[in-house]
């Protein structure tokens, strides 16, 4: 085969076999396609789009380009779920220790931040000694015996997904749902998982740009996911306002210690992650229905078993021993806080929510450049939600930054950012599940 023919047929419209897929991400792997062809074929594939064997093709031959890890030592079952990703999003922290306390294994493969969104790697390098890149052998230690490990994708998962990806980030042909689809799947698929929950964003924080899109790809994650063999279901979820009240890394990191604890929970948050969680029990058998899998996480938050879940991982990936008990010695915050308050008083009717991830972007917690550092000590608490009222006495926002350059930025920013009115728009949580 010529990879160059594989390029011609995809450009005219045609229907790529899966040997021919095959050998194309083979050559991803082994460099033998220059990145020239590798930008060619996504090109192709962004204008032509691919068919849904040909989107199952490609996910199982990426996710086939380096380890698929193997879990049947475990006595049950290996889920994870994976979020399209948001403002204030910090479901995971607290969803995978409630499903270890709840009887399933959850070998969470997570990311870094990616433009407004963050990422929930960030967040636990807020934690000192916390390990996000364990070898194998920690992985696999930690998962068999807590329940839950939450690290990031090593460099043997899905090799070919890395090479495609990066060329992708700088083609224009990142917003294609066949190739987002295999990216995603590519390297959960190479988790070894029995089942998948995906948490697919909505709303003006969503990385798709339209609600009609974001069901468009999360029918087309579903498919793929279950042609491959891995029992997949999907959340439509709302990103019309930041999901938790807090955004920022070691801010985001404090905000689930206290849902776990019960100390302050976020009415959003929860409704999300105790439905993300009760699908996933669903999923792995564990519960005959999502009402029982409801009431069942309901239980695990409420008894603290997922508090004490989340520091005995934290532990086994190096934290502290303490972190539970002593979080505030352990997080670092910003020592300028200083609330926003709008213009004008009235009550919230809207949030441009990707403009309040950008402003935790300016204040240094999230990246321009992949390669840039962030700080995990800046953020936003006590975001005001659609519908709040707000006047010279509730902000819609309180800033954690170093100096008052830093606030202005963000004051001005969280400002245009939030509309205010005579009356709220309706909040959201959960619009539709898709699980076919």
């Amino acid at each position: 085969m010529l990879p160059q023919e594989i390029i011609r047929k995809k450009r005219d419209g045609g229907t790529l076999s899966a040997e021919e897929i095959q050998f194309f991400v083979n050559g991803i792997t082994d460099d033998s396609v220059s990145e020239g062809q590798i930008s060619a074929l996504a090109m192709a594939v962004y204008f032509k789009g691919m068919e849904y064997d040909e989107r199952v093709a490609l996910t199982l031959a990426m996710r086939d380009s380096g380890e698929v890890l193997d879990w049947s030592d475990l006595d049950g079952p290996v889920i994870d779920k994976h979020s399209t990703g948001g403002v204030g999003d910090n479901v995971s922290l607290m969803l995978a220790p409630a499903l270890a306390a709840s009887g399933v294994y959850v070998p969470m493969i997570s990311g870094r931040g990616l433009g407004h969104t963050g990422g929930t790697l960030d967040k636990f390098d807020s934690i000192p000694g916390y390990v996000t890149q364990p070898d194998n052998a920690l992985f696999r230690k930690v998962t068999s015996e807590v329940g839950c490990a939450i690290i990031g994708q090593t460099a043997n998962l899905a090799p070919a997904d890395k090479r495609f990806y990066g060329i992708r980030d700088v083609t224009a042909t990142v917003e294609s749902i066949p190739l987002i689809t295999a990216s995603i799947l590519s390297k959960k698929l190479a988790a070894g998982l029995h089942g998948l929950v995906l948490d697919v964003k909505s709303g003006s924080g969503a990385f798709m740009p339209s609600h009609e899109e974001s069901i468009e790809l999360a029918k087309s994650l579903v498919a793929v996911a279950n042609g491959a063999g891995v029992r997949t279901s999907a959340l439509i979820t709302d990103m019309n306002e930041p999901l938790a009240t807090a955004a920022g890394n070691a801010i985001e990191m404090k905000n689930a210690v206290e849902f776990l604890t019960g100390a302050a929970i976020d009415p959003r948050n929860w409704d999300i992650t105790v439905a993300l969680g009760a699908e996933m029990l669903t999923i792995a058998g564990r519960v005959a229905d999502r009402d029982e899998g409801t009431r069942k996480m309901e239980e695990v938050y409420r008894s603290g078993a997922a508090a004490e879940k989340f520091g005995q991982m934290v532990t086994a990936l190096g934290g502290p021993a303490d972190f539970m008990e002593r979080w505030q010695s352990h997080l670092t915050l910003a020592p300028k806080v200083v609330d926003v308050f709008a213009e004008q008083e009235g009550v919230v009717e809207a949030i441009d929510t990707r403009q309040v991830g950008i402003a935790v972007v300016e204040l240094g917690g999230g990246r321009v450049r992949a390669k840039d550092a962030i700080d995990h000590s800046v953020g936003l608490d006590q975001l005001a939600g659609l519908g709040a009222k707000v006047d010279a006495g509730t902000p819609i926002a309180r800033v954690y930054a170093h100096n008052d350059d830093q606030v202005k930025l963000a004051t001005n920013r969280l400002r245009k950012a939030y509309s205010i009115g005579a009356s709220g728009a309706q909040s959201n949580s959960i619009y539709q599940i898709i699980d076919r």
